[in-house]
């Protein structure tokens, strides 16, 4: 057989082969688009199980055990700083670490997680600036300690950077400054104190109140209600009737779980730190007959870290088939924050 007649022989065999493979692919499909999608279905399937396993809610500890870990001696105010510090570290240690900055895959797919993480450092940031301004003082001309003044900002950082600087690098930053109070608190020589008075406590549970009121207030719209528009109320600005100008507030459907996990967030970091408080403010309460109030702020919170068991937050009428998992988060805030009024006014009294 001569050479041309053995290159066209293979040219039709290769010809042959090919209509064979398209034929067989019109019916089976190609291979490689059945590998693209096992792949994209592994994936998919892996992220989603990371993903659960990181919305997981870090649970309580102990303020007590924690400060006779992290302080070399028990002062006063060592309480209190080494709550705020396992605080931040639970914040960024937690199953999947810090979520709210990610820009990948789970995280980034996640809301629950980041709005809890919001609720966390709300009340880290108020707690700090109550250390700087009122705890570390003796009196309002008094010098600021300088530790807290470094710690702070850097606590206020925005929680949404990724890189230069990432928010985790400043939290970071915070937390060193405050270890390094901590340790001088021990120290007499340094300078560093911590003065558990009456009208500094009033002070910061002054935030704490207005953060759950705003926080009730979101938490209850979830039913949707027509309210007295507070902000508005003004003798020239009412109508001919002599009604105030009502408002319809109602928080968006895709916004319930946001409310509602950020809530969690901030009812998990004040539990830790009104125990701290109660140590560290303890004889003070023990004079205003306080304590017992202090106790049932931080039981009424407790409750609200009950487990979720429900896969999705429901959102049922008040008096509904369905649980209106809001409503009940709201009836533990606004009860801990009718609780907090009351213990200013007793703060308040000589």
């Amino acid at each position: 057989m001569k050479m041309t007649d053995k290159i066209k022989s293979w040219r039709n065999g290769i010809a042959d082969d090919a209509r064979e493979f398209r034929a067989e692919g019109a019916v089976t499909g190609f291979p490689w688009w059945r590998t693209a999608l096992w792949l994209v279905g592994v994936y998919l399937l892996v992220v989603f199980l990371i993903g659960w396993y990181w919305t997981e809610e870090p649970p309580l500890f102990d303020v007590s055990e924690n400060a006779a870990q992290r302080a070399e001696r028990q002062v006063s105010g060592s309480t209190a700083t080494a709550t705020l510090i396992t605080v931040i570290e639970t914040l960024l240690e937690k199953r999947g670490g810090y979520l709210s900055n990610d820009i990948a895959p789970p995280g980034i797919w996640l809301d629950n997680l980041p709005n809890w993480e919001y609720g966390v450092i709300i009340q880290v940031r108020d707690f700090s600036k109550a250390m700087r301004e009122a705890f570390s003082r003796s009196r309002s001309q008094s010098t600021e300690d300088g530790d807290l003044a470094l710690a702070e900002p850097r606590l206020n950082f925005d929680h949404h950077s990724w890189v230069l600087p990432a928010t985790e690098s400043e939290y970071r930053a915070g937390i060193s400054y405050l270890e390094s109070y901590l340790a001088r608190l021990a120290d007499d020589n340094t300078g560093a104190r911590f003065y558990p008075r009456a009208d500094s406590l009033r002070y910061w549970l002054g935030t704490v109140e207005t953060r759950l009121g705003s926080l009730s207030q979101r938490l209850s719209a979830s039913v949707g209600q027509r309210r007295i528009n507070m902000d508005q109320i003004d003798m020239d600005r009412q109508d001919t009737s002599g009604q105030a100008f009502e408002v319809n507030v109602k928080t968006p459907w895709l916004e319930l779980d946001d409310v509602f996990y950020e809530a969690r967030g901030t009812t998990w970091a004040l539990v830790h730190l009104l125990k701290a408080v109660e140590v560290e403010f303890d004889e003070v309460l023990r004079k205003k007959n306080a304590r017992v109030g202090l106790q049932q702020i931080i039981r009424e919170l407790e409750s609200s870290q009950e487990p979720v068991y429900s896969p999705m937050v429901l959102n049922g009428g008040g008096f509904g088939l369905l649980a209106n998992h809001s409503l009940v988060m709201a009836s533990y805030v606004s009860r801990a924050n009718a609780s907090i009024i009351d213990l200013r006014d007793l703060l308040d009294q000589g």
